[in-house]
């Protein structure tokens, strides 16, 4: 199954609005003869890829995949239809598909004579690639993550404004790569007059990423004629609007499942207050500054009661910098 999840962490990002589904067939033996992921929409879904891989050696032997496997006709055939084809005699999966419409693979392959077992490292799969998917499938939402780097201090800027660097660059080569997984980068119009941010995903040595997101900007008025957001790096989609529920609204007619928030303050506050941030990803640098603007605006909070609570899922090392992956408390 984790041979599973590294397909799926592979090809997120790439199959919007689908699902980063990854799949590994074993033979009869137990040996491993087939693994893929999810391609692109209107592609082939991870269990069809893997079997094409494994060939008649897929058959009397087991499908492990992280999504159940479908049992509707869309754009793709069913893939119950596939594995019985191909004839696969066990499915393990992690997650039950949450759709009405693709539900009840189990079941098919269950009637057909199939071994089906469910939840094998459900939730390392619901928090890992398939988090942002199950969120929007489950609510109808892109999922957002707020991310942000700060000092130790809370700092994300010195007094006179200069911000760079205040993250490590192993953390900067980290979200450069969060980048290029998720659909969309979202900033107000503020961040652009301030930062005028390019909002792309690029390699170390400062090269475009194949696949760029959609970059976002949030804001009543015109965006500067000479902004970098308006060049061809990208699509630039401008949103005038400071409403949260109208920006994930236009953004889910489009398709867009995963959202990095990325600033600033103004923005990320309002989001915050509208319940409408699913993840906080901070970096937390070893700096101290003592005074420059923080990371987080008004966000509906008067009193340390009324404090919007987070859980913490991970907190690991990025270079010399803290890593702290959390989600609200009423998540």
């Amino acid at each position: 199954m984790r041979a599973a999840v590294a397909r799926a962490a592979a090809v997120r990002g790439t199959t919007s609005p689908n699902p980063p589904v990854g799949c590994v067939i074993l033979a009869a033996d137990g040996h491993q003869v087939g693994a893929g992921g999810t391609r692109p929409p209107g592609g082939p879904h991870a269990e069809v890829v893997a079997l094409a891989e494994a060939g008649e050696r897929a058959r009397g032997g087991t499908a492990v995949v992280t999504l159940e496997p479908c049992a509707h006709h869309g754009r793709t055939p069913p893939c119950t239809d596939a594995l019985l084809a191909a004839g696969v005699t066990r499915v393990v999966y992690a997650v039950a598909d949450p759709t009405a419409v693709a539900a009840g693979g189990a079941r098919v392959l269950a009637a057909a004579g199939v071994a089906v077992e469910g939840g094998l490292l459900a939730h390392e799969v619901a928090t890992g690639p398939l988090r942002a998917w199950l969120h929007h499938a489950r609510t109808g939402r892109p999922h957002v993550t707020w991310k942000y780097a700060a000092t130790l201090d809370g700092r994300v800027a010195a007094a006179d404004g200069t911000s760079r660097w205040i993250s490590s660059p192993e953390s900067r080569a980290e979200v450069h790569e969060l980048r290029r997984k998720v659909d969309a980068i979202m900033v107000g119009r503020g961040t652009v007059l301030a930062d005028d941010p390019a909002l792309t995903a690029r390699a170390e040595d400062g090269t475009l990423s194949a696949r760029q997101p959609l970059r976002v900007v949030v804001g009543l008025e015109d965006l500067p004629a000479g902004a970098r957001v308006r060049d061809s790096a990208a699509e630039t989609l401008h949103l005038r609007t400071r409403d949260p529920a109208e920006v994930l609204a236009a953004l889910a007619d489009r398709g867009v499942v995963d959202v990095l928030l990325e600033g600033g303050p103004t923005l990320a506050g309002a989001f915050i207050a509208a319940g409408a941030v699913d993840r906080v990803l901070a970096y937390v640098a070893p700096k101290l500054l003592g005074a420059g603007p923080v990371a987080l605006g008004a966000a509906g909070v008067s009193t340390v009661t009324a404090a919007h609570r987070l859980v913490v899922d991970q907190v690991t090392m990025s270079g010399p910098d803290v890593r702290i992956s959390a989600t609200p408390a009423r998540n």
